[in-house]
């Protein structure tokens, strides 16, 4: 029956890809230490000295940013092991000779509000930054720096829509010529890659 060897080729394709990543991740030795919340990153540039062929990689760091309660220690804290992460992630990856293939996007699922709540922590928002890291990105600040005045009911205004980024990853890095495709609508390039 052809979809049964299909579904069996798939639960094989799947079981050997599950070894191949479990053993890749474990057997990776880097000098380079990740601290505090960096153990997705690493796992990825264990992958990519293995040489698996994938092109992306999502990875959830940090957890812990929603922050509503007694903000500044935490969310201080939070940025300092994002920060660690992402540098050895950069440094891991030169480290292993693939400074040249690697960019890294990195975004939250939401913003915060301008204000402080009762709380010492701020609230849910709209508008939030996103970063890009590589030895090919042009380094600097797209977009128009967000008002913390001129508010939408308390949240910033975003000034450049997140799918401008997503195209520039998609066209710019992927190399692929139709991000209209994948993104349902035009979206111009932000030129961040050299």
């Amino acid at each position: 029956n052809t979809t049964l060897d299909f579904l069996a080729a798939t639960a094989r394709n799947a079981a050997d890809s599950s070894d191949f990543v479990r053993q890749a991740t474990s057997s990776y030795r880097t000098p380079v230490d990740y601290g505090i919340g960096g153990a997705g990153l690493q796992r990825v540039a264990a992958l990519i000295a293995s040489g698996m062929p994938t092109r992306v990689y999502y990875v959830v760091n940090q957890g812990g940013f929603d922050t509503h309660v007694q903000q500044a220690d935490i969310h201080s804290r939070l940025l300092m092991y994002t920060a660690d992460s992402v540098r050895a992630f950069m440094e891991d990856i030169a480290r292993i000779g693939r400074a040249d293939d690697v960019a890294l996007m990195m975004f939250t699922e939401f913003g915060r509000r301008v204000e402080e709540n009762g709380s010492l922590g701020t609230d849910h928002g709209t508008a939030t930054p996103m970063f890009l890291f590589g030895k090919h990105v042009k380094g600097g600040f797209y977009g128009q720096p967000a008002s913390l005045t001129d508010l939408d009911d308390g949240n910033l205004k975003m000034t450049t829509d997140f799918r401008r980024v997503y195209a520039t990853m998609i066209k710019e890095w992927l190399g692929y010529d139709d991000p209209e495709a994948v993104l349902r609508g035009r979206f111009d390039t932000l030129r961040a890659f050299a």
